[in-house]
């Protein structure tokens, strides 16, 4: 494929050459084309030349790419063929790129097969987001399995505890104890305790 560019300003005489070819596959059990080489012609010479990559589509799709560059921030999907020629003078950019060599119908493009990795940023995130949320859910599985109950028995040895007067050796004072002398002591002679199992 060809794209001319006429007289428009600058670019009178320029030419963009796509060379594409096609193949059959038979793990897919149908025919691919692939965009194998790019060059740029000014004034009927070659310019430059680029080797693309992972630019395919079955033969029956079209191709689409937000950005086919030969510049590494775009991901580099055109490479200057050899070290040696003008290619990488030259910086080639298309956007919003859509090629269709084969089974072309009515003048428009098929369905397209896009691009896009699958494994883009976006799509890493939902991934991660998705396993941080999925170990949480686990840990709390963990927690709610090995929660044990309270069980409400209590063993209780009942000795009722009560506070025994302590009586002076003085026996005089039990006679009026209104009269005390206001000094009283006792002594703890039993307790209650209580075990609770858990």
């Amino acid at each position: 494929l060809s794209l001319k560019f006429g007289d428009i300003g600058n670019l009178k005489g320029l030419i963009i050459r796509f060379l594409l070819t096609s193949s059959y596959y038979q793990l897919s059990v149908q025919n691919w084309f692939s965009l194998h080489r790019l060059q740029l012609l000014y004034n009927h010479s070659i310019q430059a030349t680029f080797n693309a990559t992972r630019i395919y589509a079955p033969a029956s799709y079209s191709y689409h790419c937000e950005h086919v560059s030969s510049l590494q921030r775009y991901d580099a999907l055109l490479i200057p063929s050899s070290a040696n020629d003008l290619s990488k003078l030259w910086e080639v950019t298309f956007t919003d790129f859509q090629i269709q060599g084969f089974n072309i119908q009515e003048g428009h493009f098929a369905y397209a097969k896009d691009c896009a990795s699958f494994f883009s940023p976006a799509i890493l995130m939902g991934l991660v987001m998705s396993l941080i949320l999925l170990l949480v859910l686990a840990y709390a599985l963990h927690m709610l399995i090995h929660l044990k109950s309270l069980d409400r028995h209590y063993e209780c040895k009942a000795s009722p505890a009560y506070f025994a007067q302590m009586k002076d050796n003085d026996m005089g004072d039990e006679k009026e104890p209104l009269r005390s002398s206001g000094n009283e002591s006792y002594e703890l002679r039993n307790q209650q305790f209580c075990k609770i199992y858990i």
